[in-house]
């Protein structure tokens, strides 16, 4: 039972690992396709940050985000196939972490709404 569990593991945590590879090699100077795919998702995170704050963030290159990404899934996924539980953690905070930040902003202004209707 025990292979079979260290199995399931290295099947799961393959996925991540050969993604953090995939998007590795792909990186470049500019941070590649993830950069360029994240690109949007940032900026409409940092417009609705500025516009509930009121104060402008300062400005943050996609490519070390992307390279955040990379070293959450590698590192992740590693610690994951050794049975450690940080590495379950790390795999969740790498999937893509900018929308569960818009999905937190967005569900605090309906819960405003909600509240303040009362």
């Amino acid at each position: 039972m025990a292979f079979a569990s260290f199995l399931g593991r290295v099947l799961f945590a393959s996925v991540f690992i050969l993604s953090a590879y995939q998007e590795f090699n792909d990186y470049g100077v500019d941070g590649g396709l993830a950069a360029k795919a994240i690109r949007p998702k940032f900026d409409a995170f940092i417009h609705k940050v500025d516009s509930q704050v009121g104060f402008n963030l300062p400005e943050i290159d996609i490519k070390f985000l992307v390279a955040g990404a990379i070293a959450l899934k590698g590192i992740g996924g590693i610690l994951f196939i050794l049975g450690s539980s940080f590495g379950a953690v790390l795999l969740v905070c790498s999937l893509n972490s900018l929308l569960v930040i818009e999905f937190i902003f967005m569900s605090s202004a309906l819960f405003n709404m909600v509240l303040f209707s009362l």
